[in-house]
């Protein structure tokens, strides 16, 4: 995907601006990266229309601009994250969006929250326990596009993670549309598709 020199230019300012410029700068690692582009990908097939999108787990808004600056038409962005630090940084990296209302970081449980885009994305799932995962899922309606991702990268703050591609599908309890892996430096990324239905 190409980016554009305007986004990239706010992307600096989010990352000078922010209280911790080495922890935001995290956001760009080879694995973050490239995790953002294969997800936009394959997301790209399963969209048909202008679409809104919720991204839960959204930390410092990177996936959102990516999605903003892909071949994917997304009329709205909201990006949520707990942690309140993110959410100025994540206004910064998407200005020009912000300005016109077209993005939105807030700072909440996403467990706690109701849905109604088009699509919502979850690539913080290894940071929710089951019991946490399986509330956030009661809150998603049936017609949601879902895109659902973890990896088997064993640190403290990963309290759940995936040993495998299938073992993800066990615990994500969705009508799976498409599934993949890609193998990354330190781990390996999991990836599902699909919808609450059934």
């Amino acid at each position: 995907m190409i980016l554009d020199s305007e986004h990239i230019l706010f992307w600096m300012d989010a990352i000078r601006n922010s209280k911790d410029p080495q922890r935001t700068l995290e956001s760009f690692w080879k694995g973050q990266i490239r995790s953002k582009e294969w997800l936009i990908q394959n997301l790209r097939s399963h969209i048909k229309k202008v679409i809104t999108v919720d991204i839960c787990g959204g930390w410092n808004g990177v996936l959102a601009s990516m999605l903003f600056q892909s071949d994917i038409p997304c009329k709205e962005i909201r990006s949520i994250d707990i942690d309140s630090s993110c959410e100025e940084t994540a206004n910064t990296m998407n200005k020009l969006e912000h300005m016109v209302g077209k993005f939105q970081a807030i700072t909440a449980d996403m467990c706690e929250l109701s849905y109604n885009a088009d699509v919502v994305i979850n690539t913080s799932c290894e940071h929710l326990t089951q019991d946490q995962y399986r509330q956030w899922l009661k809150h998603i309606p049936e017609t949601t596009l879902l895109v659902l991702q973890s990896n088997n990268y064993q640190i403290d703050e990963h309290v759940r993670i995936a040993e495998s591609l299938e073992h993800f599908e066990e615990q994500s309890g969705i009508n799976v549309l498409w599934k993949g892996e890609i193998e990354l430096p330190l781990y390996k990324r999991f990836m599902l598709i699909g919808n609450t239905k059934g």
